[in-house]
């Protein structure tokens, strides 16, 4: 885990879910993942959207070429954890696809312009991760 990160889950945690700097005033949350190949856990700070029934979160990586590590641990461990305010929930994570995808993906882009930036540097489609409500 980067400093960085490790300072945003910090101060989110120490205050109830809110942070400043480049989060401030943005929805976050904290996901807790299981590393794909290590087994390990990880969190991960990421801005979400509210959605039907859960949260969507984006697999930008700032418009990298490649997806995000947590992305990948997600498809093979799609049974997880985020941390929202807090509050700790149990969710399944599955991939939007079709009208669903660019639904979600489309009001994003709308709400914060950076992730349409982050779609112009990459060639690759940007996943939209769906958190639903574990059973």
């Amino acid at each position: 885990m980067s400093d960085w990160n490790d300072k945003v889950i910090a101060e989110f945690r120490a205050n109830g879910g809110q942070v400043g700097g480049h989060f401030a005033g943005q929805p976050l949350l904290l996901l807790h993942t299981v590393g794909a190949k290590s087994g390990q856990p990880r969190v991960h700070p990421m801005m979400y959207q509210e959605v039907d029934g859960g949260y969507a979160v984006f697999a930008s990586k700032a418009g990298a070429p490649t997806n995000p590590d947590w992305y990948h641990n997600l498809l093979a461990h799609p049974h997880t954890q985020a941390e929202i305010g807090t509050d700790t929930v149990e969710l399944v994570a599955r991939v939007a696809s079709g009208d669903e995808r660019e639904r979600i993906w489309s009001a994003q882009k709308a709400a914060y312009p950076f992730f349409a930036d982050y779609e112009r540097k990459t060639s690759r489609q940007i996943p939209v991760v769906v958190l639903e409500p574990a059973p």
